[in-house]
């Protein structure tokens, strides 16, 4: 890994992450070095990690941005921790985990990115637990304090849910760090998914994260679309 560079970021640009789901990993950090201006994570998720694996991590590494690795790993807790190892020596800032799977699964992922990070002498990634995903057009109060009690109790240092839901974890666990998909600016499409915010709202009802992809990436000028998202987010924040 080379030195990273120091980048001029604008305001706002610390609460968001850019999903860059792709399979090409050059059109990737392509779009990547168009845009980190505008944002202080990089999202890698499955499409982007089956094609490239560790090397998408670390290229994005290499270019400055924290890396959120979404892989929502969801197995017996031996394997899931034994793969949260090989994600923690590399540098990542976060790694999801899928709260179905129970609080040992979780509590593995957990000890298994202390294990590699600690191995590869790098910080410790939090892993996030994944509640209820943002395609779903609901999710239970019972079901959401279920997998955020699951979460909390296995050591996660967050969760990931859509904006609607913050008001209930909220309730809980004020201080918990809430990495939140589905954000459409106003006007934008939805897409596949079903229970969305714009930036404004998210911040407002306590995000921490947001995660922004298609919104940004698809629009007709990315760079424009990315600074009125992270100016909304700079005028409507506070500290995450």
């Amino acid at each position: 890994m080379v030195d990273q560079p120091l980048i001029e970021r604008v305001p706002g640009a610390e609460r968001l992450a850019l999903a860059l789901d792709t399979d090409d990993l050059v059109a990737a950090l392509r779009v990547a070095r168009q845009l980190r201006p505008y944002f202080g994570t990089a999202k890698v998720g499955l499409e982007l990690y089956s094609a490239a694996g560790p090397d998408a991590v670390v290229a994005l590494l290499d270019l400055g941005f924290e890396v959120f690795v979404d892989l929502k790993m969801f197995d017996i807790p031996t394997t899931v921790g034994k793969a949260a190892r090989v994600v923690g020596a590399l540098g990542a800032s976060y790694l999801t985990v899928h709260t179905a799977g129970g609080e040992a699964m979780l509590r593995a992922a957990v000890e298994g990115l202390q294990a590699g990070a600690h191995e590869a002498g790098v910080a410790v990634p939090r892993a996030l637990g994944v509640t209820v995903l943002t395609s779903e057009p609901v999710a239970s109060p019972a079901l959401m304090a279920e997998r955020v009690a699951a979460a909390v109790a296995a050591g996660c240092g967050g969760i990931v849910c859509a904006a609607p839901d913050l008001a209930l974890v909220r309730a809980s666990h004020p201080d918990l760090h809430c990495v939140v998909p589905g954000i459409r600016p106003r006007g934008s499409v939805a897409n596949d998914q079903k229970r969305v915010a714009t930036p404004a709202e998210a911040i407002a009802a306590g995000a921490g994260l947001l995660v922004i992809g298609r919104a940004v990436i698809d629009a007709e000028d990315p760079e424009a679309a990315a600074a009125s998202v992270a100016a909304e987010v700079a005028s409507t924040a506070a500290p995450a």
